[in-house]
C-alpha cells in the first residue's frame, strides 16, 4: 500500500507539471503541441537520469524510484496525449506536421533517455 501511495503523489505533481507545461507553450495559434513535445523529451531525460543513479551504486532508494521514475515521470509524460495530438494532425490532413511531431518525439526522446543515464555515469 505504501508503494501505491508513492507512485500516487509522483504521478499528481507529474501530472499538475505536465498541465501547466501544456497550458504554457502548446500553441493555439499553429495547433503545434509544444507542451506536450517539452514534456516528452524533459521525461525522457529524467527517467534516464533515474535510472541511471538508481543503478549506480543503488544511488536511489526503491521508494525514491517509485515516486521520480514510475509516479512523477509516468505522469509528466504521456502516450495517450500525444496519439490524440497525431489523430489531429492527420485528421487535418497536416501530414509534415505529423511527420515532424513523430520523428521528433521518438528520436530526441530516445536520445534524451540515453543522455540522461550518460550524465550519471
Amino acid at each position: 500500500m505504501k508503494q501505491l501511495l508513492i507512485v500516487f503523489v509522483g504521478g499528481g505533481f507529474g501530472s499538475a507539471l505536465r498541465f501547466v507545461i501544456g497550458k504554457w507553450l502548446n500553441s493555439s495559434d499553429t495547433g503545434i503541441p509544444y507542451g506536450t513535445f517539452a514534456a516528452n523529451i524533459i521525461g525522457s531525460l529524467l527517467i534516464g537520469i533515474i535510472l541511471g543513479m538508481a543503478a549506480k551504486n543503488d544511488t536511489l532508494s526503491q521508494s525514491q524510484t517509485l515516486l521520480l521514475a514510475t509516479g512523477f515521470c509516468g505522469g509528466f509524460t504521456t502516450f495517450s496525449t500525444f496519439a490524440y495530438e497525431n489523430h489531429v494532425f492527420l485528421k487535418s490532413g497536416d501530414f509534415m506536421s505529423f511527420a515532424i511531431y513523430t520523428v521528433a518525439s521518438f528520436i530526441v526522446g530516445f536520445l534524451a533517455v540515453f543522455f540522461g543515464m550518460y550524465l550519471v555515469k
